[in-house]
């Protein structure tokens, strides 16, 4: 705060003398005694401080302060009047025109001295937590880069089963993920996920459930091999943290689907001409405070021809109402794209976001669709 740049603006010769014997010594300062100067003058000085007097002949101390702040938005502004009439309306004033303080002449040096350190210290203080709101920003940014690098192309076909993915963040560092890969024997394993929370931790456990993903590789990406990986990889995180998921095998034969649902909202398997099959929970959320035992393994058929469709409950809690709940508004969806895909998955997000109306998005909304094709 030391060398700071300080303007004085008083017609009264003697107080910039004044001003500048009391802060001379510590700060930098810059008197002039024409107000109609004074704009220009600190275009070229750029203090970080103005004190300037209310009565001056050419604009009156309130105009300047406007003037100032205009050409230099950071600046800070102790007002001075030498003027005993209309105080209050003077101070009333000077609060409304956001004024640093607002003192009275002549003034004490001490008094001086003070309020301008003070000043200059909220000042620095203001400017160091702007810096650390860019840092924390700019790392926000790059965990934000770092979790879009996890999700793999928003479609693809993998052992004749055509996968497409939409995933909308929120406005944080969300929590969703969606994976996919092809498995032993042709087969191809699924995942959309959901941890608790936002924010850099959230990043951080999206990574540690799409590395225990991928480290089922080596048991053929069982669902239940891929749970209990997730659960003990969460261990490290204590036990108020949770994942939900929805972990699916699909054969190449066209013979059956096996999958484990924990805690995630249900997926929805059909195909041309029917009603669509909802694929239950199989165990609550993950939580490393739950024991291992509690999620199971299901299988269903699925034929060439069959689409499934998974979400997160971003999509169902955007899509709920007191009129309709969201899965009914999920259906009219795929009954208006029956060919499932990109198309569903579009038309999907396209409620979301009419249901939201505008509104900031409350939470990270993921869709996938695998289409076993004939």
């Amino acid at each position: 705060m030391t060398g700071s740049r300080i303007l004085v603006v008083d017609d009264e010769p003697g107080i910039l003398r004044a001003v500048e014997r009391v802060l001379g010594d510590t700060y930098h300062v810059c008197g002039t005694s024409s107000a109609k100067d004074a704009v220009s003058l600190a275009a070229e000085f750029l203090p970080t401080l103005a004190i300037v007097d209310i009565r001056m002949p050419e604009v009156d101390g309130f105009e300047l302060m406007a003037r100032l702040k205009a050409r230099l938005p950071q600046i800070d502004v102790i007002l001075m009047t030498g003027s005993v009439d209309d105080l209050d309306e003077k101070l009333i004033r000077a609060i409304k025109n956001a004024a640093f303080y607002f003192i009275q002449k002549p003034f004490d040096r001490e008094v001086l001295k003070t309020l301008v350190e003070r000043c200059l210290e909220l000042q620095w203080r203001r400017e160091a937590h702007r810096r650390h709101l860019q840092r924390l920003e700019n790392e926000l940014s790059q965990a934000r880069t770092f979790q879009q690098s996890l999700l793999p192309p928003r479609e693809a076909m993998v052992n004749g089963l055509l996968v497409c993915s939409q995933y909308l963040p929120c406005s944080e560092i969300g929590g969703d993920l969606y994976d996919y890969a092809p498995a032993d024997s042709g087969q191809t394993a699924l995942l959309v996920a959901d941890v608790s929370g936002h924010g850099l931790a959230a990043a951080m456990m999206t990574s540690v459930v799409k590395s225990a993903f991928h480290a089922a590789r080596v048991d053929g990406y069982d669902p239940l091999t891929v749970v209990h990986r997730v659960w003990a990889d969460l261990a490290a995180f204590g036990p108020d943290k949770f994942v939900t998921l929805f972990a699916a095998l699909i054969a190449p034969d066209g013979t059956h689907l096996r999958y484990v649902s924990a805690g995630h909202p249900p997926g929805l398997l059909w195909k041309d001409a029917c009603d669509p099959v909802w694929l239950a929970s199989t165990g609550p959320l993950i939580s490393p405070a739950l024991p291992a035992s509690m999620w199971s393994i299901e299988s269903v058929a699925m034929r060439p021809g069959d689409r499934l469709l998974l979400y997160t409950d971003g999509v169902s809690d955007a899509l709920e109402s007191d009129d309709a709940a969201a899965p009914s508004q999920i259906i009219d969806a795929m009954h208006r794209e029956a060919g499932g895909g990109m198309q569903l998955l579009d038309a999907i997000l396209a409620d979301v976001q009419q249901k939201l109306a505008g509104t900031p998005q409350p939470d990270d909304v993921t869709l996938m669709t695998a289409s076993l094709l004939l």
